[in-house]
């Protein structure tokens, strides 16, 4: 029942984004310079949430609080690499200079990171339901305007919208390995899910701060600023929800 569930919502998480993505595309394009900064703002709030709320303290239940907290610096650490190397990036903009890099290359490095979404997906799950729940929503919040830049920059590199979907789709694919081969991994080394978590904990904490926030301070004004941080408390709300009543 678990591997179910864990199915589910990894195909949410990788298809799930996708369709969010593909819809938002088709709407005018004024509408959806005004959506994508909302969803920014509620992927922010949900990737912290998630992280603070859910993973940490579910990490520190059953570990070390040294070795988890280290794991959680040592993870920004590796983000923070594996994004210079253009595996693990989240621009928005096709102006954006990671952007500039040929699309095939863009596709590889959202395959990995897809992968990586698989593997947080089932630790949740194996931790708890609730935290699952929590983390694929998480997932899906962030991963859909980071499919819309997938597509803009897809379709300025001369790619049909066609074949952009089908490959977009392709690297959204790797969301299912990745959650399966964490579950049967992670089921005979039930040790190291608390330090699973904290290396997922690590992944939203730095695209939530490295990417998601420089994105929002884009924008200034008064009832901007307001809107992002309603949404941003709205996604932290969306975690708690989930959480709420729930202990371990």
């Amino acid at each position: 029942m678990l591997l179910l569930w864990i199915l589910v919502f990894s195909l949410l998480g990788s298809i799930g984004a996708i369709a969010g993505a593909a819809a938002l595309l088709v709407l005018p394009e004024i509408v959806r310079r005004h959506a994508v900064p909302f969803l920014i703002s509620y992927a922010t709030g949900t990737l912290l949430g998630a992280a603070f709320i859910g993973m940490i303290p579910a990490a520190l239940e059953k570990g070390e609080m040294r070795a988890i907290l280290a794991t959680v610096l040592a993870g920004m650490v590796l983000f923070f690499v594996l994004e210079k190397l253009v595996l693990w990036r989240h621009c928005h903009d096709a102006e954006c200079e990671v952007h500039g890099q040929a699309a095939p290359l863009i596709l590889i490095g959202d395959a990995f990171h897809n992968f990586v979404d698989g593997v947080v997906i089932a630790a949740a799950f194996l931790t708890s339901i609730p935290l699952g729940v929590a983390t694929a929503i998480a997932v899906i919040a962030h991963e859909i305007p980071q499919e819309v830049g997938d597509f803009a920059i897809l379709l300025e590199s001369g790619y049909s919208r066609r074949k952009a979907l089908v490959l977009n789709t392709l690297s959204a694919d790797t969301t299912l390995p990745g959650a399966l081969v964490a579950y049967f991994w992670l089921a005979d080394a039930r040790e190291l899910v608390p330090y699973v978590l904290a290396l997922s904990a690590a992944s939203f904490i730095y695209i939530a701060s490295a990417d998601l926030v420089p994105h929002l301070h884009r924008r200034i004004s008064l009832p901007e600023s307001i809107r992002q941080v309603a949404l941003l408390l709205v996604g932290i709300g969306t975690i708690a929800l989930l959480h709420t009543g729930h202990a371990g």
